[in-house]
This record gives structure tokens, C-alpha cells and sequence, in this order.
């Protein structure tokens, strides 16, 4: 079987960088096909740290260009996205034979200067044994300072991303495998394959992005059968989940001897989230976990500076994805480059092949701008670049303005209480009242899985945002899965399996 239709871009990935090229190309006028293997961000993308952040730690090793562009793109993403976007303050406390304070405060005065920033305020030094911030510290930390990032819900900005592009027009197929691409007449032939049905088609489009993440190097030497000059350097990032340790919501960043830093971030309302480990990963990028001795390890870490220590029986989630980063040939993982680098070849100037290497969440949407740079030459008379000002869906209002939106949804709503409401405008921002529709009550939202988990929400996801099982809905569209039982997460599975022929697709 083969789609009759000729795509300008056929994509291979859809993590954050695959889903934001499409939205890019799609919106500059080009017809867009994408194939993800999995679930839409199942691997790297939703096993981040959760920031939208310059990277201060980059400083150190003089990427200041990256750092520059990630702050500036801190305060367009934090516009675009206000409900799944937040600001977040971080406590970085100064210990005694590690970076000098002069240096933080030199660090620090550039992360406040690089990007420009309006919205997000600058830094203030702290006194800890006086500032709540010192309260869960232990004794002996004096000093620190305090400045400004944003914290995302990863995945979501993924789904983001591919709703938008859908709603101008691209075709996304999620649980649909690349088998194998090759040139023909002047074009892209590239076959794929539904893993769930295993059913075989193939596409037509004149040029292809590898934006596979972890498996980039594998599309191009089993299924493209390419020579692009360029290795990837996986990188395995794990975190742990652990109940709340301190009651204020500021963040920390630590400091480690062995030159590495962590984070211990406010975390769904009721834990606290520590991460991330560096450390090369061999093997298949999908069978990615965090060790023992990397749970142990941050564990560890953290209780260096926590009062209460964090003991391994506390983790009550752990996560780890691949981070697939260019390979700079630096000696230490933490210490690889975490820029992006785009690596283009064609046949005598026709059926280009982009394939992209590393990137971080935050750079993704000036990834897909540079990557539309290398392809548009190929497509003349599209339109030039446009995302830098435009919202994502369900994001159409301002940052100040969520508690309002709250508020606004739970008088509409009245069945909904304070919890519930909130993780509905944090989710879905506008477009809960799309998911809501007509409800009256509780019961009109249908079954409950749990933990304000519902029928309609369930409905919606399977609709509108590619959800074909319980583990995309309560660990990737959502966190529920840390609130819910096993017993009500199986039962949201068989559901939602049952019903997959009766809901239709995110592509209707």
C-alpha cells in the first residue's frame, strides 16, 4: 500500500525536535508527514529535568552561545506555553572549597545579562541561616544566591508541539516504525510499518529529517543506508522521585566534589524530584534505567545538604532517558557539548537528508528554525519564520494570568475542586473547557480510573493527543501514575484498549 500523496517532509521521530520541525515546516507552508516508533515523546523527551533553563553550569565550558539562546528562548517559550510552562526560583547554596563565591556571583551576573530577560527577575544573594530556603539545610551553609528559570512539563510540550502542526495540516502517525527509506526519481520512498497491526506502507516526500534522537545513527545505517560524518554520544540522565522534603517552592541546585551539579525541584505538588546523573550509556537506547548506584548516588548527593537525609527506600519513582549528544570527544559525559548540530546531504542537489544531532528541550524551537534554514532553500517561495511569537494550543493567555483561568474554570465548574482544577488549567490551559464540554457534575465526566482521572479526559487524550495506553496518559501526558494504584492504572489500561477501535484518532 503506499500514500498516494507527496509530502514535502517526511520525519523521522517524534520527540521534541521532530515534533517541533513539523510544526515549523507545516506552518511555513509545507506538507509534512511524521512517524514515531512509540508514543510521541516515549523516550528522551519525557525524561528530562523538566527545565526550561540556560544552563549555568555551560558557562564553565564556554558555550556561550547556547547559553545565550536558551535564555532568550526561557521567555518566548514561557509566553507560548503559560500552562504547562511556570517560573521557578533556584537556591544555589555557596560551599566552602568548591566554586568560589566570587565566581557564582560572576556566573550569575551573566546568566542575568545574556539573553535579555524581561519578564523573569534577577538574582539576590541569601543569607540561609535566616532565609526559609536555609530551613531544610543542613548547618554550616551560610550564603547562596537565588535566581530565575522555568520549569516545563516536558511531554506535554512534545504534544504540544504535534497538535499544532496537525491543526495546520501534517499527518502524524505515532506506534508506526521506519523500515527502511530510498531514492527514487528525485524522491524519498520510505517505507513504514503500524507496530501494533504490522501492517506496511509507503511514503513519498522529497526530503527526509532524522530526528530519531538515541537511534539517529541507527536510521542512517540500517534504514537510509547513508554516510553522514557524525557520531552520537549517549548519555544517560536518571532522576529519582521522593515525598516532599522541604515546604516552600523554590528549587536547589547543588554542587557535587566530582565537578557534577543536581537539582531537587518542587515536584507535582507532593514529592520532590532529584536529578540528573551523567554517564555514557551503551546499549539499546529503550532499555534505559536508573541504576542502583545511580539512585544511590543522588541519594547521596542530596543528603549532603538536606537536614533530613534522602535514604533509597524514600524513592518512589525513578526515570532515566538517553540523552543522544553530539560527540565533541570530551573526556567526561557531563562535560559533552549540549548543542545541536545539523548535518545535511542530498542526491546532486535533490532529496536532501537532514539529520540532527543532540540539542536540550529548551533549544528545540531554534533547533527547528536552523533546521528549516538548511531545507528551505530546497522549497522556494515558502514562508520565512514565524513560531517566535505564536501560542501553543491552550496557551492564549498571559503567564500572570493562570490563577485567574483557576478560578474562572472552577465557578463554570463548580463539581471541580481546587486540586482538580488546577492540574486541568496546568495541563490544557483554554482548552480544558474543550475537554469539559457540557459536564454538570462528576458523573457526567463519566468513569473514574482515579486521582481525578476520568472517561471524558480519557476520550479527550485518545482524540486529540495520540494516547493509546495507560502508561502515555499516567506517566507522559500526565504524572497521575505517582497518585494512582497499580490495580486502577491496569484497569485505566484494559479500558482504554477495549475502546480503541470506538475513539477516533488525533488525526481526525
Amino acid at each position: 500500500m503506499t500514500d498516494q500523496a507527496i509530502y514535502d517532509l517526511a520525519i523521522i521521530g517524534g520527540g521534541i525536535n521532530g515534533c517541533g520541525i513539523a510544526r515549523d515546516a507545516v506552518g511555513r507552508g509545507l506538507s509534512v508527514y511524521l512517524c514515531e516508533q512509540g508514543d510521541l515523546a516515549q523516550a528522551t523527551s519525557s525524561a528530562s529535568t523538566k527545565l526550561i533553563h540556560g544552563g549555568l553550569r555551560y558557562l564553565e565550558y564556554y558555550e556561550f552561545r547556547l547559553v545565550r539562546e536558551a535564555l532568550i528562548e526561557r521567555e518566548v517559550l514561557l509566553n507560548a506555553a503559560p500552562h504547562i510552562i511556570w517560573p521557578l526560583r533556584f537556591v544555589l547554596p555557596h560551599v566552602k572549597g568548591l566554586r568560589p563565591a566570587w565566581l557564582l556571583r560572576l556566573g550569575l551576573f551573566l546568566y542575568d545579562n545574556l539573553g535579555g530577560r524581561k519578564l523573569l527577575p534577577g538574582t539576590r544573594g541569601l543569607d540561609l541561616r535566616h532565609d526559609a530556603a536555609g530551613a531544610p539545610l543542613r548547618d554550616g551553609y551560610r550564603r547562596g544566591f537565588e535566581y530565575s528559570d522555568c520549569w516545563v512539563e516536558d511531554a506535554r510540550l512534545v504534544v504540544m508541539n504535534a497538535m499544532d502542526a496537525v491543526e495546520r495540516g501534517a499527518v502524524i502517525e505515532t506506534r508506526t516504525r521506519c523500515s527502511g527509506a530510498q531514492r527514487e526519481d528525485g524522491l524519498w520512498v520510505v517505507s513504514v510499518t503500524d507496530t501494533d497491526t504490522g501492517l506496511s506502507k509507503t511514503v513519498r516526500a522529497r526530503a527526509i529529517v532524522n530526528a530519531a534522537g538515541p537511534w539517529v545513527e541507527d536510521v542512517l545505517t540500517t534504514k537510509v543506508k547513508a554516510s553522514v560524518p557524525a557520531r552520537i554520544r549517549m548519555v544517560r540522565g536518571s532522576h529519582v522521585v521522593v515525598p516532599k522534603i522541604f515546604e516552600h517552592d523554590r528549587a536547589y541546585i547543588f554542587q557535587n566534589p566530582d565537578g557534577r551539579i543536581i537539582f531537587a525541584i518542587p515536584y507535582e505538588q507532593d514529592f520532590t524530584l532529584i536529578g540528573t546523573t551523567d554517564h555514557d550509556h551503551k546499549g539499546d537506547p529503550a532499555a534505559v534505567h536508573c541504576t542502583e548506584d545511580e539512585a544511590q548516588y543522588l541519594c547521596d548527593a542530596a543528603s549532603e545538604y538536606f537536614r533530613r537525609p534522602v535514604r533509597r527506600e524514600d524513592v518512589v519513582w525513578t526515570y532515566s532517558g538517553v540523552r543522544p549528544l553530539y560527540d565533541d570527544g570530551a573526556s567526561a559525559a557531563q562535560a559533552a557539548t549540549r548543542d545541536y548540530v545539523l548535518k545535511l546531504e542530498d542526491a546532486n542537489g535533490a532529496a536532501p537528508l537532514l539529520s540532527i544531532f543532540g540539542g536540550k528541550i529548551t533549544t528545540f524551537r531554534k533547533l527547528a528554525e536552523s533546521a528549516l534554514e538548511k531545507l528551505i532553500p530546497y522549497f522556494p517561495g515558502k514562508r520565512g519564520p514565524w513560531t517566535d511569537k505564536a501560542v501553543f494550543p491552550g496557551g492564549d493567555f498571559s503567564p500572570t494570568d493562570v490563577w485567574t483561568l483557576i478560578a474562572a474554570l472552577k465557578k463554570d465548574y463548580p463539581f471541580l475542586d481546587d486540586v482538580w482544577a488546577r492540574r486541568l488549567i496546568r495541563a490544557y490551559g483554554t482548552r480544558a473547557r474543550q475537554l469539559l464540554g457540557d459536564a454538570a457534575s462528576v458523573a457526567d465526566m463519566g468513569e473514574q480510573f482515579g486521582a481525578t482521572l476520568t472517561e471524558r479526559e480519557v476520550v479527550y487524550l485518545m482524540k486529540k493527543e495520540w494516547a493509546r495506553e495507560a502508561a502515555d496518559i499516567v506517566w507522559r501526558r500526565s504524572k497521575l501514575g505517582l497518585r494512582m494504584t497499580a490495580d486502577q492504572i491496569a484497569r485505566l489500561d484494559l479500558w482504554m484498549r477495549t475502546n480503541r477501535g470506538v475513539v477516533s484518532p488525533a488525526a481526525e
